[in-house]
């Protein structure tokens, strides 16, 4: 069914490809505790947790950056980060899988949106993962804000070949991505027809204009069909992923689980199999592993069905590696490939 050599011939040249991640970004911040340190608070008698180590790594938009940055692709980054410690270590992160990150916009007015993970020992020597703590915004970022992430991706639109936006919370207009940036990336899409724009959108991917979209099962069931219908059955997934085609007029990709994913395009909708992944898998960060690989397959010239291909041999390999949101290279994708013989 597909040429799985073509595919790994393409991504050997992934190198020569530039892709702006655009968007929603926050930083991940896990916390580590073991307790056998902990302690009784003098001043309010609750147990106080004491953390001895922690990660970070970059989320949302920094999770397809650093897929697209494990598959060998340039990464231009534009988000909106707070003028805060976690801001610093948001572009710490960036700096670290080699994306540029000097077109982010750092302003006083919000907070940079993290998810803090305390991870707390349990007696096998595995890590149980207590209530998050997250920095939000629930303010609308002011208009200039939009503006001047717009300013920047005109400044660099001419050296790209694609641009992903990542749309990430279901509340309107509560971070990066507003009414007001989709619909001038919607318009800018409409005039630079020479370049791939493509968005993942958790709720809102039916406004939209002139791009790309993927989006889950789930969230094509609960927020274009408004929740009418079961997201396990295929045909009423088909039969959503069509009208959301015949909505916006572009191509939609809504990927499946282990199912795989389903391309919905001019000429009818195609099956893309998952691969087959044995063991304990960790689904975290798998959707944005996909957008990693749709958007470098598309940006290489494969076809629409080859670039889920290719995606869905990234996201079976990142869902292997357990407690972290993981990323391909292009070696262990061509293994991958060449394994399944599809």
């Amino acid at each position: 069914m597909f040429d799985n050599e073509k595919i790994i011939s393409a991504l050997s040249r992934a190198g020569e490809i530039t892709v702006v991640v655009i968007g929603d970004f926050c930083l991940d911040k896990y916390l580590y505790i073991d307790p056998a340190n902990d302690e009784v608070s003098v001043e309010s008698g609750l147990t106080a947790y004491e953390v001895d180590h922690k990660a970070i790594a970059a989320g949302v938009g920094g999770t397809i950056t650093n897929n697209l940055r494990s598959l060998g692709v340039n990464v231009i980054c534009i988000g909106l980060i707070g003028d805060d410690g976690e801001g610093f270590e948001l572009l710490k992160t960036l700096d670290r899988v080699g994306a540029d990150r000097s077109h982010m916009v750092t302003t006083d007015t919000l907070c940079t949106c993290t998810y803090t993970k305390p991870m707390r020992l349990q007696s096998d020597g595995s890590y149980r993962e207590m209530n998050r703590l997250d920095f939000r915004n629930f303010t609308p970022p002011a208009p200039e804000l939009t503006d001047a992430m717009m300013r920047e991706l005109e400044e660099v639109i001419d050296g790209v070949d694609a641009v992903i936006i990542t749309d990430q919370y279901y509340q309107r207009n509560a971070a990066a991505v507003t009414d007001r940036l989709r619909e001038k990336l919607s318009a800018l899409a409409g005039r630079r027809t020479d370049k791939i724009f493509y968005v993942d959108s958790r709720a809102f991917a039916a406004e939209y204009e002139n791009i790309i979209v993927k989006c889950n099962q789930f969230e094509l069931i609960e927020y274009f069909a408004g929740g009418k219908g079961d997201p396990e059955d295929m045909e009423t997934v088909i039969r959503e992923g069509t009208a959301l085609y015949g909505k916006i007029g572009r191509t939609v990709y809504v990927t499946c689980g282990a199912d795989g994913m389903i391309v919905f395009g001019r000429d009818g909708h195609v099956r893309v199999p998952g691969f087959r992944v044995e063991g304990e898998i960790d689904i975290t960060g798998a959707g944005d592993a996909a957008n990693a690989g749709i958007v470098t397959g598309l940006a290489l010239g494969l076809t629409e069905a080859e670039a889920a291909r290719l995606a869905c041999a990234v996201s079976s390999i990142t869902i292997k590696q357990i407690g972290k949101t993981g990323t391909a290279t292009p070696g262990e994708v061509a293994e991958r490939l060449r394994g399944d013989g599809a």
